[in-house]
Parts: structure tokens; sequence; C-alpha cells
């Protein structure tokens, strides 16, 4: 489905857009992937090139809150390496800590980037997304397969709430809004719009706060066990293969997400119980430093 498909990654030098970026480069697409730390950006090409010296894979330093610059760096992408077919938004960070004592700053900064972000890499992206789309693509439909992807990643956070994670589960949530909205907007273009909500996985982004994360956001969130990255981009990778429109990375977190859908008053009790046990407040400290955009 991907052979020779062209497709760029926000936030791909590492965590998740890495692994997605080393799985599609296996099935023979061209990759660029895009950051705001060159060196770091560089180091991923190496690893793509190491584990597939014939891969043909690019990078692009941008900021994808910088609508500008965002939109001059798909551009420059789409001239240097031709028709874009897929998007794969996986830029992101985390703010954690109880609501109190966090900023409006932190709001707005996890705002800027997992939500603006994805929305300015979209906009920036889809003249040539659906270029392809409408066009067939010069792959076309062969086998079925869309003529052009837009993959947003989210989190199962963007289907609840969780406690300590105001500022993200705002970002995500809005994420979740946006990609529905376009999955039927883009549908008519020839644009497959997929949305991915994994729980919490190993990834640098999570390293960081569990230096310093609420006792009530660790019980809460690892009542799904937290995932390895393989298994996460493995089950998205299998998702975005059969056409599911919501990829929930595996098995625990799907069970996880259905009984929030079907017993939303009975999970949110359950919840309630666990975070009561651990409970300590705002008065015992103060918010966590956040996970770094990649």
């Amino acid at each position: 489905m991907f052979e020779h498909r062209h497709f760029v990654i926000t936030g791909g030098s590492s965590g998740l857009g890495l692994a997605l970026a080393q799985r599609l480069v296996r099935e023979g697409a061209q990759v660029t992937l895009v950051a705001r730390n060159e060196q770091r950006l560089l180091a991923a090409l190496d690893t793509l090139r190491g584990e597939s010296p014939a891969a043909v894979v690019h990078c692009r330093v941008a900021d994808v809150t910088d609508e500008t610059a965002t939109q001059d760096a798909m551009a420059a992408i789409a001239a240097e390496g031709g028709a874009i077919d897929g998007l794969i938004n996986c830029a992101g960070v985390m703010r954690e800590g109880y609501f109190e004592t966090l900023t409006q700053q932190d709001f707005r900064e996890v705002m800027e980037i997992n939500y603006f972000g994805p929305l300015n890499a979209t906009r920036a992206a889809l003249p040539f997304l659906a270029a392809q789309g409408q066009g067939g693509g010069q792959h076309g439909h062969k086998g079925g397969a869309p003529a052009a992807w837009l993959i947003n990643i989210a989190s199962v956070a963007g289907l609840t709430g969780v406690f300590g994670y105001t500022p993200y589960c705002a970002s995500k949530h809005a994420l979740v809004g946006l990609t529905e909205s376009l999955y039927y907007e883009l549908a008519p273009q020839g644009i497959r719009v997929q949305l991915v909500c994994p729980g919490e996985f190993d990834s640098p982004m999570v390293d960081t706060l569990e230096h310093n994360r609420t006792p009530e956001n660790r019980a809460q969130t690892l009542s799904i066990p937290k995932a390895s990255l393989d298994a996460i981009a493995d089950d998205t990778l299998t998702g975005l293969h059969k056409g599911d429109y919501l990829i929930v990375p595996t098995r625990q977190a799907r069970l996880a997400t259905l009984g929030m859908r079907l017993v939303p008053g009975l999970s949110r009790k359950l919840m309630t119980r666990t975070l009561a046990r651990v409970y300590r407040g705002p008065a015992t400290r103060e918010s966590v430093e956040p996970g770094e955009q990649t």
C-alpha cells in the first residue's frame, strides 16, 4: 500500500514519529521528517538510512506552531521530494500538574503545539494532498489504497478526561474534533483521514513526566498498562493498512476505551474510586516541567 508513496511526518525525529517512519520505509515509502531540532533530525535520518540503505528519506527543520514557516517547509518538501501522498501529524508536547498550579501559558503552549501545530501542517499540506486525491495520484488506487492520507496522532486522553492532564486533554479533544470534521470534508477529495489514539507508551515525552508527575495522574493513566513503542507503532500500522478511521493501539487500550464509550457512568465511578485512594491535591506540590516537543 505504501510503496513509492511520499509521507511527511511532523515530530518525526524521535518517538512514535520515527517508529512509524521506520515501518513505512521498510514497506518502500519515501519519508520526509519534520521537527524543530536539526541535530535530532539528522540522527533520525542516520537511523533510517542505516536500517534501510536504499530508502529515500529527507528532513526539514520547521516549527509547526509557526504557520508561515510550516507553509514554506511543506512547499519546499513538495518541490524537492515530489508529490506528497500523506501527512502524519505526530509532533506533540505534554504538561502535567494540578489545575490550580498550571499557568495560562501552560495551556496556550500545549494548545499551540498539539492543536494548532497539526492544523498548520494540515493547511500547508492540503493543496498537495488534494492534488493527489482529486487526480487519483500518480499511483492511482492500486489495491484499494487511497490516493492520499491525513493521519493525526491524538491520544486516549482525547477521548476522555485524565487527572492532571487538563491542558493535554483539552488539546487532544480539540484535535479529535478537527479530525472528525475533516474525515467528512476531505473524503470527497480522495483523502483518507485516520485518527490514532494511543494510551501511554515509552517515549521521551513520557519519560520526562516520570520525574515529577502527580500520584493521581499516575494511578489513572496506568489503569491502562504502559505499552512499548513498538507495540504502539505496529498496531498503528495495522490500522492504517485496514483503513480504520479510529485506531486505538493495544488490546488493553481498546477495551478501556470501549468501556468508556458503552458505560461512561460506570467508568467514571470506578476511576473516581481509584483516584480517591491516592488523592493528595494541589497544596502538596507545584506543576511539573513539560514534555519536550520533538
